[in-house]
C-alpha cells in the first residue's frame, strides 16, 4: 500500500487590481514538506488566458508568461518550504498572490495536483460555454482587432484621474498620442441600459480642457457601441444625442478592425 503524504496547495491568483480585491486562479502550487525543513514542490497552470482576459481584457500575457516561467524555475531550484513561500509571496509586485494553503493528505500526489488544478484552475468546459454580453462583448472585439493589428502594447487605457481628483476609478478603456492629439476609446453597452453613456456625455466635456491642458494635445473620443442595437427607443436615442452633442464620435464594434488598422498607421508600427 502506497504511503499517505501530507501536502499543501496554494492556488496562485493573478490580482490585476489589488484594492477591488478582484481575481482569477492561474496556477496552483503544491509543496510538501520534509526533514530539515527540505520540500518537494511541482506547480500546474492553467491552460489558457481566455479566463484572465475576461477578467482584464489589458493583461499583458507576455508579462504574465514570463512570470509562471520565473515560478517553475523558483519552484524547481528552492528546497525550503518557508524560503520557497516567501519567494512566491515577495517576487510578483502582488500581481500573482498565494490563496491560503489546503492541506491534503493523499498517496498519490500526481494525481491530486492534477485534480486541484482541473476544480480551481481550468474548468474548461465552464470557461469554454461561457459567452460575452453587452460592454464585454464590445470590449472582446475591441482587444481583438488591437492586437490582430499590432498595437494592442501601444493602445492603453487611459485614467481619468489626473484630470479629475486622486482616486477617481473610471478610465477611458483606450487610448494613444499621435502627434498633437489623444486618442481615446470607450465601450459604452446601449442594450444594457443607457445610463453608461449618459454619464460619459456628461463627464467627458469636464475632463477634456483639463486633459488637454495637461497633456498639450487634444482629446478625441471615439464610444464603441453594439452592433445589433435597435435605435428606434427613445432612451437610446438620447443618449445617442447626448454623446454627438459633446463631440463624442460613435462606431459600433464591427468597425474595430478600421480603427485599429488606422490606429497602426498613425503609431508606425
Amino acid at each position: 500500500m502506497a504511503e499517505r503524504r501530507q501536502l499543501e496547495f496554494f492556488l496562485l491568483r493573478y490580482v490585476p487590481h489589488a484594492v477591488r480585491q478582484e481575481f482569477v486562479n492561474i496556477g496552483v502550487l503544491m509543496v510538501e514538506g520534509g526533514a530539515n525543513g527540505s520540500v518537494l514542490a511541482d506547480v500546474r497552470f492553467a491552460k489558457d488566458w481566455r479566463r484572465v482576459r475576461c477578467l482584464d481584457p489589458q493583461a499583458d500575457v507576455e508579462v504574465l508568461e514570463a512570470l509562471l516561467r520565473e515560478i517553475r524555475a523558483e519552484v524547481g531550484e528552492i528546497r525550503d518550504r518557508a524560503m520557497l513561500i516567501r519567494k512566491m509571496e515577495d517576487s510578483f509586485s502582488n500581481v500573482i498572490q498565494l490563496s491560503a494553503p489546503m492541506a491534503v493528505v493523499t498517496a498519490t500526489p500526481e494525481a491530486e495536483i492534477e485534480m486541484v488544478a482541473s476544480m480551481f484552475v481550468d474548468e474548461a468546459k465552464v470557461a469554454s460555454t461561457r459567452v460575452l454580453t453587452g460592454r464585454g462583448l464590445i470590449l472582446g472585439a475591441m482587444r481583438d482587432a488591437f492586437e490582430r493589428a499590432g498595437v494592442a502594447k501601444f493602445v492603453l487605457p487611459v485614467p481619468a484621474a489626473p484630470y479629475t481628483k486622486a482616486g477617481d476609478p473610471f478610465a477611458f478603456d483606450f487610448g494613444y498620442r499621435v502627434g498633437g492629439e489623444m486618442r481615446l476609446f470607450h465601450a459604452v453597452s446601449l442594450k444594457a441600459g443607457v445610463e453608461t453613456a449618459v454619464t460619459l456625455a456628461a463627464r467627458y466635456p469636464k475632463i477634456l480642457p483639463v486633459m488637454a491642458k495637461v497633456t498639450g494635445t487634444t482629446p478625441a473620443l471615439t464610444a464603441v457601441i453594439d452592433d445589433d442595437l435597435d435605435r428606434s427607443g427613445d432612451a437610446v436615442q438620447f443618449a445617442l444625442s447626448m454623446m454627438e452633442e459633446e463631440r463624442i464620435r460613435v462606431a459600433v464594434a464591427a468597425e474595430m478592425p478600421g480603427i485599429a488598422e488606422v490606429a497602426r498607421r498613425e503609431l508606425g508600427v
